[in-house]
């Protein structure tokens, strides 16, 4: 029996310490995180919804060319020759403070299962929210924001009375939709923030991080705020260590490269630009990241030719696409929970056109070349993290003269070839450096004819049907399907 017992407890011992050995898989250093690869789900998803909602969204004013989300700090900086300052002091006068929109922000029309029907319907297959911007206010009832600000940034307590981080992710999981959440590190104006760095990383990040990643199991953490300090001082492998070997949807977690001064583009399961043009490579997954307007958080300064055209959004994400990468695109509600009309109606023609077209977007894989210039000088391409010029017209429908343009767009997936046109290409398609095998067929997406095509010296010219309103309801863009090409070499 005693032996019996010895070999029972001996088991046990080595279950304990298998098991001691998978919980601790990654280890608090770079190389172990970033050994991860990055879960396929995210690089077939192509399109997102970025949602910016807070406390900021009860004034929701800035200057043009401002973030609104920063409203406290421009604030209390008395930013922009006080401009957001005097318009906080003649609107809700001077000893208003900033936490004192908590009980304005009432979300009082809010239904997270419209939101989610609406962002279905506008073909995103994740979004990002934002958990806590740089103010510190929480949509989820964080114990650490409550005991640092009060009952006030406690939104089951004051304003909408609803976790709603929870409610936001039960509606979008409903329609398969994966839950990212944004998460700044940093926060303006914490005490310990401003006193004691060191300290604010134990005592607050850690454990309101952990709370919040525990609680809601995201897709997608999407950190933000952290320029302010190097990564060491952040402590962040130690903490992504932690997620990464507790999370119990660890195979399809996601992390962003935020996670310290001067690491974007070196860690991180995919790299940000945020009002840029994106990169010009798949060799490691990335993401462009803007508003429809300028601000992510509701501007009311803003208006309607303040917003990207549904063409030009469409573009976007096809020219992002077409250079390996996904586009996030952010939407900002109001304080009654409203998602304002004009962001409605561009995610309805994003989603109509994906409907007929996703084909070509969801899934897909960078051609050997993203596309096919037209004749003139190519404009040079400056790709920055923040805020590089991405004007996206001029690089396809309206060239200024002389000026090169993209005519087509190229996307690959399961031996298929997608030729994205910016313009209807009238009687014909020309398609340089392209090999088909004899077999090749093509056809034109939306209507599913097949189209005759030729060899024009080393061109593949394809004739294309005549535009009929009647049969071809896209806008935009219009893809052709080749398939049956003899494949570039790696």
């Amino acid at each position: 029996m005693r032996k019996i017992v010895c070999v029972l407890c001996f088991f046990g011992l080595l279950l304990q310490i298998s098991s001691a050995a998978a919980e601790q898989r990654y280890q608090p250093n770079w190389e172990s995180i970033d050994s991860r690869p990055t879960p396929q789900w995210f690089t077939d998803a192509k399109f997102g919804v970025f949602i910016c909602w807070g406390l900021y969204s009860v004034p929701a004013w800035t200057p043009k060319g401002k973030y609104a989300e920063w409203y406290q700090y421009w604030l209390r900086e008395k930013s922009f020759e006080g401009k957001v300052y005097d318009f906080h002091v003649r609107t809700y006068g001077k000893d208003f403070e900033f936490k004192d929109f908590a009980p304005m922000f009432k979300a009082e029309l809010w239904d997270p299962d419209e939101w989610a029907d609406l962002i279905e319907r506008a073909g995103a297959r994740y979004i990002v929210l934002t958990t806590k911007h740089h103010s510190g206010y929480t949509l989820w009832p964080s114990r650490e924001a409550e005991q640092t600000y009060g009952e006030n940034y406690n939104p089951m307590k004051v304003g909408p009375r609803r976790d709603i981080v929870g409610d936001i992710a039960a509606a979008v999981r409903k329609k398969n939709i994966k839950v990212g959440l944004y998460y700044s590190l940093y926060e303006w104006y914490h005490p310990l923030w401003q006193s004691d760095k060191k300290r604010f990383v134990a005592e607050h990040l850690f454990p309101q991080f952990k709370d919040l990643v525990t609680r809601y199991h995201p897709d997608i953490i999407w950190s933000d705020g952290e320029w302010e300090m190097d990564w060491e001082s952040w402590r962040s492998p130690e903490l992504l260590a932690w997620m990464f070997n507790n999370a119990p949807n660890e195979k399809d977690l996601v992390i962003n490269d935020r996670w310290g001064k001067g690491i974007r583009h070196k860690h991180g399961g995919f790299y940000t630009t945020e009002y840029g043009s994106g990169m010009d490579d798949d060799s490691h997954p990335w993401e462009e990241n803007r508003g429809m307007g300028f601000s992510y958080g509701y501007n009311r300064a803003e208006n309607l030719q303040d917003y990207r055209s549904a063409r030009e959004l469409i573009l976007m994400l096809v020219d992002v696409v077409s250079r390996g990468g996904n586009l996030c695109l952010d939407i900002g509600p109001s304080a009654d929970g409203r998602i304002p009309v004009i962001m409605q109606e561009r995610l309805m023609q994003i989603g109509a056109w994906l409907g007929t077209n996703g084909e070509a977007i969801y899934g897909t894989r960078m051609w050997k070349a993203p596309c096919q210039w037209s004749t003139g000088s190519i404009p040079s391409m400056k790709r920055k993290e923040y805020m590089s010029t991405f004007n996206i017209l001029e690089q396809t429908v309206a060239p200024p003269e002389g000026q090169a343009a993209k005519e087509i767009l190229f996307t690959f997936k399961s031996g298929n070839l997608y030729a994205i046109t910016p313009r209807w290409p009238g009687g014909k398609l020309t398609l340089k450096d392209i090999s088909p095998d004899t077999d090749m067929k093509v056809v034109f997406l939306e209507t599913g004819e097949n189209l005759p095509w030729k060899m024009d010296g080393g061109d593949l010219v394809i004739t294309t049907p005549e535009f009929d309103t009647n049969r071809i309801k896209s806008q935009y863009a219009y893809v052709f399907r080749l398939h049956g090409i003899q494949l570039p070499d790696k």
